[in-house]
C-alpha cells in the first residue's frame, strides 16, 4: 500500500466534505458490514470510511429523511420520560379521612 497516496486521497476527500458531521450510508464490506445504514460522522472519520471504502456520503434526501426519524424519535423518548415522571396517587376514601379528614375548600 502506498501511504503517501492513501493520505493524499484521505486529505482530498476530507477537504471536499463541506460539513463538520458528514452522513453516511454504509456499503458492504468483506468483513461483515452491513449496507445501507446511516450514521453521522465527523468529517476526519467520515474521510476515513469513504476512502476504506466502507461508506459514501448520503444524498440529501438520505440525510433529511435520517434526521427527521431521529428528531421523531428523540420527541417519543422526551414524552415518555416527562410520563414516568408524572405519578397519579389512588386514594381511596378511608384512606383519605385518615390522613386529615375532607378536602379543603369544603364545608364538613
Amino acid at each position: 500500500m502506498d501511504l503517501k497516496a492513501y493520505y493524499q486521497k484521505l486529505r482530498t476527500t476530507e477537504g471536499s466534505i463541506a460539513e463538520p458531521q458528514a452522513m453516511l450510508v454504509s456499503l458492504a464490506t468483506s468483513d461483515g458490514c452491513r449496507a445501507g445504514v446511516l450514521t453521522e460522522a465527523p468529517r476526519a472519520v467520515a474521510a476515513k470510511m469513504i476512502v476504506e471504502g466502507s461508506a459514501r456520503l448520503a444524498t440529501d434526501e438520505e440525510a433529511e429523511g435520517f434526521r427527521a426519524q431521529a428528531t421523531e424519535t428523540r420527541r417519543l423518548a422526551e414524552q415518555a420520560a416527562v410520563a414516568s415522571r408524572s405519578q397519579v396517587t389512588v386514594v381511596s376514601e378511608p384512606e383519605h379521612k385518615k390522613a386529615g379528614g375532607p378536602p379543603k375548600g369544603t364545608k364538613a
